[in-house]
């Protein structure tokens, strides 16, 4: 009896595992799979971008203005930013200025080697010197036969050959004089002097470096008049038309709202132009043309540099009927004639 009863055990082990087996199937896999479901939910509601209230750390500007014009300016010098260069090109020997050094029309800036110019110069006064000795014998000559004619020694054809001499030798040393004037002229122009009076605000030149001539990416050196700024305002051309002469403008730094300052109307540059300068906005238009409207900025004291943006915002409803758009591009024009750079044209 206790034999079956092992054998009975025995053979019930089998059974017994088999159905073991097939619960954990039926109820534990289930369970695997839900819970790997609930953590790939988990996850991917975890990965979703969160959309926060996000407060800039400064306001936005704004206009005050019922109607206006909203538009991006470039502060530049009154005198525009010039672009100071060489007329000769040659290594550079001295510079005279530095970086905000403030200079008179006149002054020197830089000077070009000048070794080879000075030996040219010197031969041209020798040859000056060559040629008022070589005059002087011919006047001699031409006196001496004058006298040698009148008493029958000397013919005719010899004494006028004695004065074309004479007028050959004085036509040499108006050439060697003028050769001389030249090289004088040369010597000059290899210092590079100011143009105008203001304020040096880059220097790309170094002792020992190759200046070249003619218009470059990056000028030599870059000076205008700072004492009153100007402000280059891009106005797009699908609101050109909105924008009257003399109209009132408000203008800020850029990223600082709290500096503002009112702008006076100069002049319009009534050339259209492609835009260049950019703000980086995504929205912004870069495939546009824009007209520039010169302002200047009316309060001195604000902290500006050259070349800053500021965000401009222009009167709209501004009106002037009696002042023509095309008389005022004209009179303002600082290229037009008997237009002063430095002269301040009220609104």
């Amino acid at each position: 009896m206790i034999e079956n009863k092992v054998a009975l055990v025995a053979n019930g082990w089998p059974d017994i595992g088999r159905e073991t087996w097939k619960s954990i199937k039926r109820f534990i896999l289930p369970i695997v799979a839900l819970a790997a479901l609930t953590f790939g939910v988990i996850s991917v509601v975890r990965s979703q971008p969160r959309d926060e209230a996000t407060s800039p750390p400064l306001p936005p500007p704004t206009s005050s203005y019922a109607q206006t014009v909203a538009a991006v300016g470039l502060v530049e010098t009154s005198t525009e930013n010039i672009a100071v260069g060489t007329e000769i090109a040659g290594v550079v020997t001295n510079i005279y200025v530095d970086v905000g050094s403030r200079v008179k029309a006149g002054d020197p800036l830089f000077s070009i080697d000048s070794r080879a110019t000075r030996a040219e110069l010197a031969t041209r006064q020798a040859a000056v010197q060559v040629a008022e000795a070589a005059l002087a014998e011919a006047k001699y000559q031409l006196e001496l036969g004058q006298r040698l004619a009148d008493q029958k020694v000397l013919s005719i054809e010899e004494n006028k050959n004695r004065g074309y001499a004479a007028q050959k030798a004085e036509a040499q040393l108006a050439q060697a004089r003028a050769q001389l004037n030249s090289t004088e002229t040369d010597l000059e122009r290899l210092m590079v002097r100011a143009p105008v009076d203001g304020q040096v605000l880059q220097v790309k030149v170094h002792l020992g470096e190759f200046a070249p001539t003619g218009a470059l990416p990056t000028p030599l050196v870059l000076l205008g008049n700072v004492d009153k700024l100007h402000v280059r305002v891009d106005v797009e051309e699908h609101e050109a038309s909105r924008v009257q002469s003399g109209a009132k403008a408000m203008a800020s730094v850029r990223g600082n709202t709290d500096l503002k300052t009112p702008l006076a109307f100069v002049r319009f540059e009534p050339f259209v132009v492609p835009k260049k300068s950019l703000t980086g906005d995504s929205t912004e238009r870069v495939d546009t043309r824009v007209l520039q409207v010169i302002y200047r900025i009316e309060d001195n004291n604000l902290p500006l540099f050259v070349g800053q943006q500021m965000d401009v915002f222009i009167d709209a409803n501004y009106q002037r009927p009696s002042l023509d758009r095309n008389v005022s591009m004209a009179q303002r024009s600082p290229h037009s004639q008997g237009f002063p750079f430095n002269d301040e044209t009220k609104p």
